[in-house]
């Protein structure tokens, strides 16, 4: 048994921090094979339990190892519709990977790098599984498309249910379309994956914004569905709150990276949407948001990109992986510095003045707090990237005041559902921002639940 896992090839770091194109360039099938033969198909495995899907992983990673890929996208296609994205975005080290038992005394298997494989050869081969459903009279509806609101779709349409999804901008995907740059994610994977979705008949509906443009009391005394799932994810930025931060060349992550990947600022004038950065850019958190705005600032033209963070390296909350990409392509990592104030000329920033910190007792999160030192430096920058968490748009809240939500914002829920009976809400809208699989996963038990609802009532 190999201990060392097959190695994916990456696009050299000094082009691609030029381009948009995909870093990692996927296993060819020899090397999913030879990736694929050291998996050891444990009769209890536990990398199944740790997946939120809970994907026969075993099951998909023997049929690449019996060369026969169809039926390992089948398999997978079970539990998840989404293999290509989930292969790409999943945190698989603290999942799947991270229960794999070769990781006990060697490296795990490359799960998440097999499940890719496994979606890109599904989407190259255009393989399309047919289902029988038994259909149902009564309706549904997914307020949003982003990885909760789609698994809840498929799964609810397996059951047989008539699915509306609304989604409030022009594209759909969530998260998956405007908060993750080409480079990791690729758009057109995006859209054929969720066209899994629209092919078991989930039907989509875009620039629908519920609490704008339809309530969810329309919804369910207007428009008479059953039941309704809140996927809308967390869309609303954490601010500093210090000094200078409304200036001109300040951004929130959520909104730069908006810009480039939804509206395609990088394709300015081409794409009507700018986006000004220059040529010294300071990133404000350490988050795998925060590695995708650092990244997509080089990419832009930035010469000086700089990350900011007030905890150290081993602190830091982004993807290994994530981070060993940024540091490849010369992304500098100032370390326990937390901003104070931005300095600015005519409402146009200029400097960032951070604090000196080190690290004291653990918090309550277990992670050493970080204390200021009363020592200050202050840093030429001609544009700041803010990323220091995201909390639920209010509006759907501030058009539905009998929807109960926490201090931060997140819909409270009991078994997925909220405090008016009918409606379920799942993802990021529950949890505050997270990742993909595990707002799926919440899309799929919400869906279960739902169900149960709907036939109690029947």
């Amino acid at each position: 048994m190999r201990a060392d896992r097959t190695k994916m090839p990456v696009q050299d770091p000094e082009i691609r921090n030029c381009n948009f194109d995909e870093v990692a360039l996927g296993y060819t099938p020899e090397l999913a094979m030879l990736e694929a033969s050291r998996c050891l198909e444990c009769k209890n495995p536990r990398c199944v339990s740790a997946c939120p899907v809970n994907i026969d992983i075993p099951g998909f990673i023997k049929h690449i190892k019996d060369a026969n890929i169809e039926e390992a996208y089948h398999t997978i296609y079970q539990s998840n519709i989404l293999p290509a994205i989930c292969g790409r975005v999943c945190p698989q080290e603290t999942q799947c990977e991270g229960s794999c038992i070769l990781g006990i005394k060697s490296k795990s298997v490359a799960i998440g790098a097999l499940e890719r494989y496994v979606g890109d050869y599904a989407l190259k081969q255009n393989l399309s599984i047919q289902e029988e459903i038994s259909e149902k009279e009564e309706k549904v509806a997914i307020i949003g498309s982003g990885p909760a609101g789609i698994a809840c779709s498929a799964s609810l349409r397996r059951l047989g249910y008539q699915v509306d999804v609304f989604e409030a901008l022009h594209e759909f995907g969530g998260v998956l379309k405007y908060g993750i740059p080409d480079f990791r994610l690729p758009k057109e994977i995006v859209d054929k994956e969720i066209q899994n979705a629209k092919d078991l008949g989930v039907q989509f509906h875009k620039n629908m914004i519920v609490g704008k443009s339809i309530t969810i009391d329309q919804l369910l005394h207007e428009y008479h569905y059953k039941s309704i799932f809140i996927g809308s994810g967390a869309g609303l930025p954490k601010s500093l709150g210090i000094p200078g931060e409304n200036m001109t060349g300040i951004y929130f992550a959520n909104e730069f990276l908006t810009r480039v990947n939804l509206m395609k600022a990088n394709r300015f004038p081409a794409a009507p949407t700018p986006v000004r950065i220059g040529n010294n850019v300071a990133i404000v958190g350490g988050g795998n948001v925060a590695m995708d705005a650092a990244r997509t600032a080089k990419r832009l033209g930035a010469k000086n990109v700089f990350v900011l963070y007030r905890r150290d390296m081993t602190a830091l909350p982004a993807r290994q992986e994530e981070v060993e990409h940024a540091i490849e392509e010369q992304i500098d990592f100032r370390l326990l510095r937390n901003p104070v104030e931005f300095i600015g000329e005519n409402y146009v920033v200029k400097q960032v003045k951070c604090e000196v910190m080190i690290l004291g007792d653990p918090d309550e999160s277990g992670r050493r707090s970080p204390v200021g030192t009363n020592t200050f430096e202050t840093f030429d920058i001609d544009s700041c990237i803010i990323s220091i968490g995201q909390s639920p748009n209010p509006i759907l809240k501030s058009a539905t005041p009998e929807l109960e939500v926490d201090r931060r914002g997140r819909i409270i829920v009991s078994n997925h559902q909220t405090s008016i009976p009918g409606v379920f809400a799942g993802g990021d809208v529950v949890s505050g921002a997270a990742t993909v699989i595990l707002a799926m996963g919440a899309g799929k038990e919400a869906a279960i639940s739902m169900d149960q609802f709907i036939r109690e009532r029947a």
